[in-house]
């Protein structure tokens, strides 16, 4: 994919996580292109699950939808993403868990490497990176929930005993310096913890703006975390318990282009 093409793509679904719903005539105006063009654009997000159209209209899904959320701060996440798929080398083999910036490290995983095998609980990351020429994965199997497309319960953790990687990635829902990350589903979270045990190193990949919030089930990782890549608007007091915890962080800028 061009430059260009990515560049347009960042644009529209930052728009649209404004407008929610938006002209094809208005965004061709936006863009500097034609209608045309923008139809191809949103033809390529309606593939991969990020957007739906209606009749000259462009429109994000619900924001509980997972698809929907990757829109919010895309370019960012994208980002996020990018930092982390340079610590994956051709011909690994890691584990990614489910939400948005795991969604994009997978994607930029199969642009940006060869041989490399994805484990995941997520059938939205299977799904989206289905077209890659260089996708590999390995969806374990479970419980599947509607809201995240995930799987979760006990034969998560059967399918993922399988398997003994160096580096697993997870998103979170939030952090306290008291209790650690969190999780808004007990279910999630159990997963994350069954894969965890099957790796060496765990990565948290998240925007800094989940440090200002938290989820109700702590994830309970102990010292398994050694990673957070995010933004450079990371809060200070994060940062410091972070430190005293042992977790490298790397960061991204939050603002510019992908």
């Amino acid at each position: 994919m061009g430059i260009r093409v990515k560049e347009r793509e960042t644009k529209i679904l930052e728009l649209l996580a404004k407008e929610k719903k938006l002209e094809v005539a208005a965004l061709a105006q936006v863009l500097g292109v034609s209608s045309v063009t923008v139809r191809k654009d949103l033809d390529t997000l309606e593939e991969k699950g990020v957007l739906r159209r209606e009749h000259g209209y462009a429109l994000l899904k619900s924001e509980d939808d997972l698809s929907s959320r990757l829109a919010y701060h895309y370019a960012c996440k994208g980002r996020i993403a990018k930092r982390a798929a340079a610590l994956v080398a051709d011909g690994e083999t890691v584990m990614i868990e489910s939400g948005s910036c795991c969604a994009l490290l997978a994607e930029e995983i199969c642009t940006s490497r060869r041989d490399v095998t994805i484990v995941t609980n997520s059938a939205f990351i299977a799904g989206f990176v289905r077209q890659k020429p260089h996708a590999h994965v390995v969806l374990l199997g479970g419980v599947y929930q509607n809201d995240a497309q995930v799987m979760v319960g006990p034969l998560v953790a059967q399918g993922a005993q399988g398997f003994f990687v160096n580096r697993l990635f997870i998103g979170t829902d939030g952090y306290t310096p008291r209790m650690g990350f969190t999780n808004s589903d007990h279910l999630r979270a159990q997963a994350v913890r069954d894969m965890a045990a099957q790796a060496g190193h765990v990565a948290v990949l998240t925007e800094s703006e989940k440090f200002t919030r938290h989820g109700v089930v702590p994830l309970q990782l102990g010292g398994a975390v050694d990673l957070l890549v995010t933004d450079d608007g990371l809060p200070e007091e994060s940062r410091l318990a972070l430190g005293r915890e042992g977790v490298e962080i790397l960061t991204v800028a939050r603002e510019g282009r992908l």
